[in-house]
C-alpha cells in the first residue's frame, strides 16, 4: 500500500501495523482504579502502559530541534491523565481514552498503538500481565 498523500512514511503492512517513523514510550507505570470487580474500583491497581504513535520525524532528524518533533513527556501526560483519573470497566475504554486524547491534542500523529496490562491479577499461574493492545489511524478513527 503507498503511503498517504498526507506527507507521512506511514504505510500499512499485511497485518494491518503501521510502519514508519514514531515515538515509543515503553513500561510507564500508574495506579488506576479501572475493572469491572468491587475492589479494583476501591482499592486500584498498577497499570502497565506502551505506546507507539506514529508520525514523520524527518524534519527532527535533520534540524535537531525540539520543535520539529514532539516532546515524549507530552504523551505521558496524556496516558498518566487516564489512567490515574476516572474509573473504566474496562481496558479496551483505557486504551481508546489514550489513544482519542492523543489524536485530539496533536494533529501530527498519524496513527497510535496502545497497549494497557494489568500485571496483578487474579488467575492461576505465572505471568508478566494480561491487557489489550489497540491500532488506531487518524484517517479512520479520527477524521479532520
Amino acid at each position: 500500500m503507498a503511503a498517504p498523500s498526507c506527507g507521512t512514511m506511514m504505510e500499512a503492512v499485511g497485518n494491518g501495523m503501521p510502519t514508519g517513523d514514531k515515538l515509543v514510550l515503553r513500561g510507564l507505570k500508574f495506579h488506576g482504579f479501572h475493572g469491572v470487580k468491587p475492589e479494583e474500583k476501591t482499592l486500584g491497581q498498577k497499570f502497565l502502559i506502551d505506546v507507539d504513535a506514529w508520525m514523520d520525524l524527518r524534519s527532527a532528524g535533520k534540524s535537531d530541534n525540539l520543535s520539529d518533533t514532539l516532546s515524549y513527556t507530552s504523551i505521558y501526560r496524556i496516558v498518566k491523565e487516564v489512567v490515574e483519573g476516572q474509573s473504566q470497566n474496562l481496558l479496551e475504554s483505557v486504551a481508546q481514552m489514550i489513544a482519542s486524547k492523543i489524536f485530539t491534542n496533536h494533529p501530527q500523529i498519524s496513527a497510535v498503538r496502545v497497549q494497557v496490562g494489568k500485571p496483578h491479577v487474579a488467575v492461576p499461574g505465572s505471568l508478566d500481565y494480561l491487557g489489550v493492545e489497540i491500532i488506531r489511524y487518524r484517517s479512520i478513527d479520527a477524521p479532520n
